[in-house]
């Protein structure tokens, strides 16, 4: 189940927005899909990203996969304990899972994200 107080990037990243940062993980879809995290490559701590764009690798049993930046901005922190146990993506992907927290270069960028309904349709036509 998808919270829907989020927004989702197309690349099956969430954010929770508030104020001008904003927290991103991966969705459950995209954690099922890649099977048991084994290693996570996160971003550094004060470089600039922009959206659309590979900000680090996630590695599973099955794949390794880009991870990509819903929105741009400067990374201002990572979850470290992810270096330590990228598992936890698999068991809490939009709790303890989250992967970065950015300060937002523009809010306006949000537009572009799908809601829950949106994501869920998207999912759904994907999979066909």
């Amino acid at each position: 189940m998808n919270p829907d107080d989020l927004k989702y990037h197309k690349e099956h990243t969430w954010v929770k927005v508030s104020g001008r940062k904003a927290t991103i993980g991966i969705t459950a879809y995209a954690q099922d899909a890649l099977g048991d995290i084994v290693y996570i490559d996160l971003p550094e701590v004060d470089i600039d990203i922009e959206a659309n764009s590979e900000i680090g690798e996630i590695e599973s049993t099955k794949a390794t996969s880009s991870l990509i930046s819903p929105l741009s901005g400067r990374v201002i922190e990572v979850n470290e304990d992810l270096s330590e146990s990228p598992e936890i993506i698999n068991d809490d992907p939009y709790g303890k899972g989250w992967i970065a927290i950015l300060e937002i270069d523009d809010v306006s960028e949000l537009d572009d994200l799908m809601d829950v309904s949106e994501y869920e349709k998207y999912v759904e036509e994907e999979v066909r």
